[in-house]
């Protein structure tokens, strides 16, 4: 199961509490944490966090930069609880605009836990979903590709190693109810999941009702139930039976009137 999550709302938990923004992505890290090992309990198999859009920078350079500095320490802090755990850690999205340093981090992290089996952590940093099925699409060269092809092509260029699959559930904290440019190729067919809950209270809890909200959905991939499909051609027999049944009159033909 591939669980993807938009990480809403540290600037807001922080406001409200008359505290900077910097505080709430402190805490916001905190949440990653909780979440990360809840999911891996949960025996999610691909966990992918949004945690930089490439929009995201045209925030205050101040505040940029915290962020950057948290995600660097974030990796340095995390990368042997990942190993601890098996748990393969990946970053996805554009590197040529990230520091040497955080570079350096990213593929550290990436190398020392690259034999983890038990979940798939994939941070998106520097992301656009609308920015990676543009490159995709420029490197298919006008090739005619299935959709399984395309998908491939859209690892490549987010650097998605291991590949994986598309998303199951997308879960969006905060309390907004759009998509924001995240894996819009990979959320086609996942089922959306929404709420009030700022990302820095987000925790087990939070994701257990997700996951249970999850498991009463049926998702039919644009067919119907089997029971459905069975009552449909019950219906369709009656309707023939009924057209079949209704007396046939012969049209009488009028000359026109002069």
């Amino acid at each position: 199961m591939h669980v993807a999550i938009i990480m809403d709302g540290n600037g807001r938990w922080a406001r409200r509490r008359g505290l900077p923004r910097s505080v709430g992505h402190v805490e916001g890290a905190k949440a990653v944490r909780a979440t990360v090992e809840a999911a891996a309990r949960a025996s999610i198999d691909t966990l992918t966090l949004y945690a930089f859009s490439s929009a995201n920078w045209f925030r205050p350079v101040a505040e940029v930069d915290g962020l950057m500095f948290l995600f660097r320490r974030y990796l340095f802090s995390e990368t042997q609880r990942c190993i601890e755990q098996s748990i393969r850690l990946n970053v996805i999205g554009r590197r040529d605009r990230l520091g040497e340093s955080l570079l350096h981090a990213i593929e550290q992290s990436e190398r020392l836990t690259a034999q983890g089996t038990r979940m798939h952590l994939r941070i998106a940093v520097d992301y656009s979903a609308q920015q990676s099925i543009i490159d995709a699409a420029s490197r298919a060269g006008g090739r005619d590709l299935t959709p399984q092809q395309f998908h491939a092509l859209l690892h490549e260029v987010n650097h998605s190693n291991p590949t994986a699959t598309e998303v199951d559930l997308l879960v969006r904290t905060g309390g907004e109810r759009r998509l924001s440019d995240f894996l819009l190729w990979e959320c086609a067919y996942a089922e959306l999941h929404f709420t009030d809950c700022l990302w820095p209270d987000f925790d087990a809890h939070q994701l257990n009702s997700a996951l249970d909200d999850f498991s009463k959905r049926e998702r039919r991939y644009g067919a119907i139930a089997e029971s459905e499909a069975e009552a449909g051609a019950d219906q369709g027999r009656a309707n023939v039976l009924t057209l079949a049944s209704l007396p046939h009159s012969t049209p009488t033909h009028q000359e026109p009137s002069t």
